[in-house]
């Protein structure tokens, strides 16, 4: 009764902000958007909640797409893969254009190329409206590529295939270089406010951490960011990670005046060469995806992002 009495409120919520969206044509519609996009957010996880059995793992297998659904949770939806090397690579101009050239062949949209002010050299589509943007880049020590809004998950593997398939041969990798692979997810939920004390709240309420965090002697909680690690197997070989990153300053909460900022969630999988991997690279890859969305799905998405979600679309 209580989930359906809280979709049956919600939904009142979506009609009054749309009605306030239409009654002004100037200030309103921008905050009435924010608070329907919301709104429907919540209504989705109370239908979740409501929906018993038809749990979340279930619905991305059924579905195949975990970029569709995990963007209906979170505002941006994006996977980065990153190889970190034991010695720096020599980016020979040769070397690095020929492969550059390889990956742009394989996706002719990744044609903006440039030099960042670290030295870095940076590969990346023109998206220009378009919110689905693949991008690699090149550092002194590790080869870092990603994809914001990526439509499927194929969509992503398709990018890690390339580049891990011809890195080593352009740029002459070898296993005995490799230091680490890691597969991060980030969940990104806009929120205007302190970022802090919306973490506080929802995760530490009732934590014996509340008597510091949101005891009496707290006027405000300016930096609740936990990190946590696990080791997924008994040789501590291959790690994830859950990181909340804040954006809030001490400026904003001394002034009150918030602006809309990412509030982030962080899973990163990681796994640490041993010498022993029979696997290639591409492979390996495909492993710590598969692993990451399944930590995702059964753990980041309902015990992390989900709440946060709840809890923002709450303060509507």
């Amino acid at each position: 009764m209580r989930a359906s009495d809280d979709l049956r409120s919600t939904f009142g919520d979506v009609l009054e902000a749309a009605q306030a969206c239409s009654a002004d044509t100037a200030t309103a519609p921008l905050t009435a958007l924010y608070r329907i996009r919301g709104c429907l957010r919540l209504m989705w996880l109370i239908i979740i909640r409501c929906a018993g059995p038809i749990h979340l793992g279930l619905w991305i297998q059924r579905k195949h797409d975990m970029s569709e659904i995990f963007n209906t949770i979170c505002d941006d939806f994006y996977v980065s893969c990153r190889l970190f090397l034991k010695l720096d690579l020599a980016l020979e101009r040769e070397t690095v254009l020929h492969f550059f050239d390889r990956v742009r062949k394989a996706f002719p949209k990744m044609s903006r190329f440039r030099r960042q002010e670290d030295g870095s050299l940076l590969l990346e589509e023109d998206s220009g409206h378009d919110v689905s943007r693949r991008w690699m880049r090149l550092e002194p020590n590790s080869l870092r590529f990603g994809h914001f809004g990526a439509e499927d998950t194929g969509a992503m593997h398709a990018l890690s295939d390339v580049v891990l398939e011809y890195a080593p041969y352009h740029l002459t990798f070898s296993d005995i270089d490799y230091d680490h692979l890691e597969v991060v997810y980030g969940f990104d939920l806009e929120y205007r406010g302190n970022h802090d004390q919306l973490v506080a709240e929802t995760f530490w309420a009732d934590h014996p951490f509340s008597g510091f965090i949101l005891g009496d002697e707290s006027c405000h909680a300016i930096d609740t960011q936990p990190y946590f690690g696990i080791a997924l197997t008994p040789e501590c070989d291959m790690q994830a990670y859950v990181e909340l990153k804040s954006r809030t300053s001490t400026y904003e909460v001394r002034t009150a005046t918030y602006e809309r900022q990412p509030l982030s969630v962080f899973l990163t999988v990681r796994k640490y060469w041993t010498g022993t991997e029979s696997e290639a690279l591409k492979e390996l890859a495909a492993s710590l995806y598969d692993r990451a969305t399944a930590l995702a799905t059964d753990k980041v998405v309902p015990l992390v992002v989900s709440p946060l979600a709840h809890a923002i679309a709450s303060r509507l």
